[in-house]
């Protein structure tokens, strides 16, 4: 290969390896803030408190 070629794909490798870290990065806070959510959610039931929850909305009781 010449010396162009082995830059490229250094560079190439480089960049990869870059992204992957930073989908990891990502990954590991996404999952700290679960985590933290989670805990959150479970204090509250044991305290008796009422779920703050932002996902879907409970399903209706009654069908009238």
């Amino acid at each position: 290969m010449d010396d162009n070629t082995e830059k490229a794909a250094k560079g190439r490798k480089a960049m990869i390896e870059e992204q992957a870290k930073l989908r990891r990065e990502r990954a590991a806070e996404k999952l700290r803030e679960n985590l933290a959510r989670r805990k959150h959610q479970t204090r509250a039931r044991r305290a008796g408190q009422e779920d703050e929850t932002s996902g879907l909305p409970a399903a209706k009781m009654d069908e009238s």
